[in-house]
């Protein structure tokens, strides 16, 4: 694995001192505007904005990176990405942050979209395994241990804010300075949503609810773990368990999923994610509600690699990909949705209602697991395609995935 990561190393550090530095920005900015007495619906009307650019990025920065290459689009990416971040120490108007957020969502899909395809490019045959897990590990680490920035306030409120400047801007350098050369965009083309559903039902409402969860989790779990009494440092421990904790499950569940129905691994998941959800709505995110945290991200963060690869399970070998690209689009729709929805809850319900919202929501996907399960064939073990944890970043990110065809894979469904 080392040597397959050696080729890619300075693209693996750039994102990971990126996530450093933008991963806690979320966070940060639920803290700030709640701080300042936010309504918990205009902090989802923010959190939204992100989520929306971020899709948004998703399939309109490819045309930039056809026009000037990769290395000049990324260089303007994280430009205006570490321009917006100074620009929340201007003015805390909602409308403003509102605005920044979505560039903030624009300009980081853009990053993924340029690092995702020089790895796929880079990355040959049996070491797309090693790059993907090298990439996400990256990519998480950083992000989870971002959160601790929260901790450095400085004598200043916008000590934070500088800081994750500063790291934006260092993250320029390892792809500046690269000699590698810039890669073929290569094709998303994503099949429709109603193919999808017709295909794999279970895995489309799997996909777009854990877009819901999670976007409403980033974006409004620090209102919730603030309103519960916890301190900034608190809060972002709190954060970082629950970021780890679904890194940490993606693979065992995965490898779970390979050896039995993967229905059955999805009706599972989805069902512990409803637990833990329901115990943190009911508990402080302090000791044991860590432990519940971290439960709840291993849940939830596994849920959107296993419906890929069930929906996989259901698909001729050239619509993978594309089914995969399509997923992704559910997910961030999911994600931009579900900040919007969870804070009106929040509103009438109290912060608890964020986590009372996500149990809901994952006991339904439970009984609709249930059903299908109940009228939907079985994939023989043997048919079943091999896991892989992917990132829910965007649709460049399928080429890494392992899984091609074979001379034995004929299978129609």
């Amino acid at each position: 694995m080392i040597s397959s990561l050696a080729s890619v190393r300075s693209l693996l550090f750039a994102i990971f001192v990126l996530m450093l530095g933008s991963g806690f920005l979320t966070t940060l900015i639920s803290i700030r505007l709640q701080v300042n007495g936010t309504v918990p619906i205009v902090i989802g009307l923010i959190a939204t904005s992100y989520f929306a650019g971020l899709a948004t990025g998703a399939m309109h920065v490819g045309k930039l990176v056809e026009r000037v290459g990769h290395i000049r689009t990324f260089a303007v990416v994280v430009a205006v990405l570490s321009a917006s971040t100074l620009s929340y120490t201007f003015s805390e108007h909602a409308l403003l942050w509102m605005l920044l957020r979505f560039i903030d969502g624009f300009c980081v899909a853009g990053v993924y979209v340029c690092l995702e395809s020089w790895l796929n490019d880079r990355a040959e045959g049996p070491s797309r395994g090693s790059v993907l897990a090298g990439y996400m590990i990256a990519l998480y680490l950083g992000q989870g241990i971002g959160q601790q920035i929260l901790n450095v306030t400085g004598s200043t409120p916008t000590t934070p804010f500088i800081l994750a400047s500063l790291l934006i801007s260092l993250a320029v350098l390892p792809v500046a300075l690269t000699r590698m050369n810039g890669p073929t965009l290569p094709s998303t083309v994503s099949l429709s949503i109603w193919r999808l559903y017709a295909t794999s039902p279970l895995a489309i409402v799997g996909v777009a609810a854990t877009g819901v969860i999670l976007g409403a989790f980033y974006g409004l779990g620090p209102v919730y773990a603030g309103a519960s009494g916890l301190s900034v440092s608190d809060t972002a421990g709190f954060m970082t368990a629950v970021i780890l904790g679904g890194v940490a499950l993606q693979w065992p569940l995965g490898r779970l999923s390979d050896h039995f129905d993967r229905r059955t691994v999805i009706v599972a998941t989805t069902a512990g994610a409803a637990i833990s959800a329901l115990a943190l709505s009911l508990t402080a995110p302090t000791g044991p509600g860590i432990a519940l945290g971290a439960l709840f991200g291993g849940a939830s963060f596994a849920l959107y690699p296993l419906c890929v690869a069930h929906a996989n399970d259901q698909l001729a070998p050239a619509e993978r990909v594309s089914a995969t690209g399509g997923l992704v689009l559910v997910y961030s729709l999911g994600a931009a949705v579900g900040p919007l929805v969870v804070s009106a809850a929040m509103t009438v319900l109290g912060p608890q209602g964020l986590f009372q919202v996500v149990a809901i929501l994952a006991v339904s996907v439970f009984g609709f697991g249930m059903w299908r399960r109940w009228v939907g064939d079985t994939v023989p073990a043997e048919m079943q395609q091999a896991y892989q944890p992917l990132p829910r970043t965007t649709p460049v990110a399928t080429g890494l995935v392992t899984t091609v065809p074979t001379e034995n894979d004929t299978r129609q469904d």
